[in-house]
C-alpha cells in the first residue's frame, strides 16, 4: 500500500479514511505534501510569535505572512485528508525553535522591517518544499493546480514585501 509508510510519519492512528480523488500519488508525492504541510505549520509558529512581539509599524507584514501559512497549513491538510489520510497538525521541532528565536530576538532588538532578511531565507524553504510537491503530485490531480496557486501566493507576498529588504 502506497500510504503505509506516510502513516507512520505523521498520519494520526484511528481515523477514518476520507474518499479519495482520482489520481494515484505514490510514497514520493504523499511524502512531498507531508513536507510543505510541516513546513507551513512551522513557519505559522513563528510567524505567530513574530506578530506578538512585532512593533506595531511591522506588525501587518507579519500577519500577512501568519494568515498565508496558516491558510497554506488549512489547505494543505484538506488536500491530505482527501487522500483519506489524517494530517500532521502541530509541525516538526523547528516550530519551537521558531519560536524561541523570535522570543530571543525581541529582548535584545526590534522585530521590525529588520527581519525581512532572514523571513525571506526561511521562506525560500517552505518555496522549495513546494516545488518539490508540485513535481512529486501527478499533473492531472486537482492537487498540483491547489500546490501551483498556493506557490503563487507565497511568491507574491514576497514580491510585494520585497521593498523591506
Amino acid at each position: 500500500m502506497a500510504f503505509a509508510r506516510f502513516s507512520m510519519i505523521s498520519v494520526k492512528q484511528g481515523s477514518e479514511p476520507m474518499p479519495t480523488t482520482t489520481a494515484t500519488f505514490d510514497d514520493t508525492a504523499i511524502n512531498a505534501l507531508d513536507k510543505v504541510l510541516i513546513r507551513s505549520l512551522d513557519a505559522r509558529a513563528g510567524f505567530q510569535t513574530l506578530v506578538e512581539k512585532a512593533e506595531p509599524e511591522f506588525r501587518p507584514v507579519a500577519e500577512e505572512f501568519l494568515a498565508l501559512h496558516t491558510s497554506h497549513a488549512e489547505r494543505l491538510s484538506i488536500l491530505l485528508k482527501r487522500r483519506g489520510l489524517e494530517p500532521e497538525t502541530d509541525g516538526s521541532f523547528m516550530a519551537k525553535i521558531n519560536e524561541g528565536v523570535v522570543s530571543i530576538r525581541a529582548l535584545v532588538d526590534e522585530i521590525d522591517e529588520d527581519v525581512m532578511d532572514n523571513i525571506r531565507s526561511g521562506e525560500t524553504f517552505i518555496a522549495s518544499a513546494f516545488k518539490e510537491a508540485i513535481d512529486a503530485v501527478p499533473v492531472a490531480s486537482r492537487e498540483h493546480g491547489d500546490l501551483i496557486a498556493m506557490k503563487v501566493d507565497l511568491d507574491t507576498l514576497l514580491a510585494r514585501t520585497s521593498h523591506l529588504d
